[in-house]
């Protein structure tokens, strides 16, 4: 899927045109502190496809710099997603920012040499309040004029352990006065003892983002840092990074709007505790933003791809709605999903009039779209399933489904008319009875006269279980990053986000479909086989009022 033209490749056909570059080379830095989001799918896509359309070299690069809660689960996580969505492997390589400590250390060493870092004593509130202000200056740390021997082995210290957690940093010396904060002497360098998940304890010393990144980038020989917009001032200290480091390198940094989308969270914080604090299923709920949880729901790559080329490349931010994003998904599956018939809240239709063992099949088309999808034959036989939904003792007005002594059509197969209807004490309908017209097999009833309803059912006799689930928006607020004052976003959770259908009956055919498979249960919507056994996912309902917004 090549990506549009937009403001981010105009930049790079510049730099080409002016001779700046030879060979596009860009990157993805998750960091593995938890699974990717459909968030995630667009800086992939960005990355991923540009380096694409100019033949250049795409790198998977973990950012794994803040050890406390990272994971190799994380990692291993990330390379499916990314394998899944783009289809392929990153044709640039598989890196990881703590495969760079040593440069980076070297890097800080150099910068101390020159003048243009100190060690500061200062604790991180100490820091803040010296920080200043948008409209004020901040002061000069205490320690900012160390020697630069004294530096030196104050560092060296640091890496050796002698000094307890966040007892000091190694600051970049800057300016105070600078009216970007980010550019106010920040922290390069922070002690930290935690076991890494590649490194185990060889250091306790680690580098922060904000001078790790330019210098990987660097060092991987990357063209274009493309990163989201909340990265926009942080620019000026990538810039100064690779500008006052020995690196072989110069990249560029370049931002895009981040994607928000309704109705959902994005925050990674977010999403662990609603894991964490069993909100959900697990990070691969199909109620979450997750890709791993959108593949469980059932949608495909090509769907959250399309979802990301159509809500657009552009420096604003903004939030799209997520019925976009379905609206993405109902379009392909209506192409290319297998039909078949399923009851999900069952009630029992007997024909009175056909005979008792014997069973008969109808052929059904597979996929009504797709006239190359050829057919499937469904048992029929004389017990049946409806939807309790098509059958009304007292119907509401236009109802043209069954009711007493009404007719409907059995979707491919026979007219029946209800001739009776059998309750429990409660009141509840059981059963209904009907007799068939059995010359309506292949066609209209031999008098014209007209049948509107149609309804889909299985055979009782031949059915298998299933458990279905049917879900809605995971919040009940639209924008989720405006929640309201005194309010929480766990206040937003959807209560009806996730319905459970036990004992539906679906035709025999679903038992030989592979897991994974997308089908469209008719008249109820698209569902996918989940792993679990006798589990079906509801991906998306048939009706789509959002497609008239788009024309």
């Amino acid at each position: 899927m090549e990506i549009a033209s937009n403001f981010l490749t105009e930049i790079i056909d510049a730099d080409l045109a002016a001779g700046l570059n030879e060979e596009i080379h860009t990157r993805f830095p998750p960091e593995p502190n938890g699974y990717l989001h459909i968030g995630s799918a667009k800086a992939i896509y960005i990355n991923w496809s540009i380096a694409k359309k100019y033949g250049g070299k795409f790198n998977l690069r973990f950012d794994d710099t803040n050890p406390v809660r990272e994971d190799d689960e994380y990692v291993q996580s990330i390379m499916k997603d990314i394998a899944w969505l783009t289809g392929e492997e990153p044709n640039g390589g598989v890196f990881y920012g703590s495969d760079y400590f040593e440069t980076c250390y070297d890097c800080a060493v150099a910068l101390i040499k020159d003048g243009k870092a100190f060690v500061c004593d200062l604790t991180q509130e100490e820091m803040r309040a010296q920080r200043g202000t948008l409209t004020e200056p901040g002061k000069n740390s205490p320690y900012r004029d160390r020697s630069i021997e004294e530096n030196l082995q104050l560092f060296e210290d640091m890496r050796a352990g002698k000094f307890p957690d966040g007892s000091k940093t190694l600051r970049a010396k800057i300016d105070m006065a600078s009216p970007n904060m980010n550019m106010r002497d920040p922290a390069i360098y922070r002690i930290v003892r935690a076991h890494h998940h590649r490194q185990g304890d060889k250091w306790c010393i680690y580098p922060l983002y904000d001078f790790a990144h330019p210098i990987q980038d660097a060092i991987e020989g990357i063209t274009h840092s493309m990163c989201s917009i909340e990265f926009e001032n942080h620019r000026p200290l990538y810039e100064w990074v690779v500008d006052n480091c020995p690196l072989p390198h110069h990249p560029k940094q370049r931002e895009f709007a981040r994607l928000n989308v309704t109705n959902t969270v994005m925050s990674k914080r977010y999403l662990r505790q609603l894991v964490f604090e069993n909100h959900v299923e697990g990070w691969d709920d199909p109620r979450m933003p997750t890709l791993c949880g959108l593949r469980r729901r059932g949608y495909t790559p090509s769907a959250i791809l399309d979802f990301v080329q159509r809500a657009g490349i552009a420096k604003a931010n903004s939030l799209v709605d997520i019925r976009l994003l379905e609206h993405c998904i109902r379009e392909e599956l209506n192409r290319t999903a297998t039909r078949r018939m399923a009851v999900t809240e069952p009630i029992k239709l007997t024909i009175t009039n056909y005979p008792e063992g014997q069973t008969e099949y109808f052929e059904v088309a597979n996929n009504t779209q797709d006239e190359n999808a050829g057919t499937r034959k469904v048992p029929f036989t004389r017990e049946l399933y409806i939807e309790k939904s098509d059958f009304a003792v007292v119907p509401p007005p236009k109802f043209q489904r069954l009711k007493p002594d009404g007719e409907v059509r059995l979707m491919g197969a026979y007219i029946v008319k209800c001739n009776e209807v059998v309750t429990d004490e409660n009141g509840e309908v059981v059963e209904v009875r009907c007799t068939a017209d059995l010359e309506t097999g292949n066609g209209m009833p031999a008098d014209g006269r007209k049948v509107r309803g149609t309804i889909h059912w299985v055979s009782a006799a031949t059915a298998i279980d299933a458990t279905v689930y049917l879900y809605e928006n995971l919040f009940t607020l639209e924008n989720t990053g405006d929640v309201p004052e005194g309010t929480n976003y766990l206040d937003f959770l959807n209560p009806d986000s996730l319905k459970r259908l036990e004992g539906c009956k679906l035709e025999p055919s679903v038992a030989e479909i592979p897991v994974g498979t997308r089908m469209q249960f008719v008249r109820m919507g698209y569902f996918i086989k989940d792993e679990e056994p006798g589990r079906f996912n509801r991906i998306v309902t048939l009706k789509d009022s959002f497609a008239k917004t788009l024309k």
